[in-house]
């Protein structure tokens, strides 16, 4: 999944090099399709991949977490 997310990734940007850096008709065409590549399946994907197999609770500030960060205090 990694090497998917990276080969979107180099595309998107060598897609945005690539229209800032040749002169043909088409350059505002290959830097939109850079953008929209980067933010509409790399971005998402990568957020996908890194949040794989985590638990979200484990990140929220509940009553449960502030008891257990008050008690890791107190021991310090």
């Amino acid at each position: 999944m990694k090497y998917v997310v990276l080969l979107f990734f180099i595309a998107s940007v060598t897609s945005i090099v690539l229209g800032y850096s040749l002169e043909v008709p088409y350059t505002e065409k290959l830097k939109g399709f850079g953008v929209l590549g980067l933010f509409l399946i790399t971005i998402p994907l990568f957020i996908y991949q890194s949040w794989k197999g985590k638990d979200v609770k484990d990140y929220m500030l509940t009553n449960e977490s502030l008891e257990r960060m008050r008690e890791k205090k107190k021991k310090n």
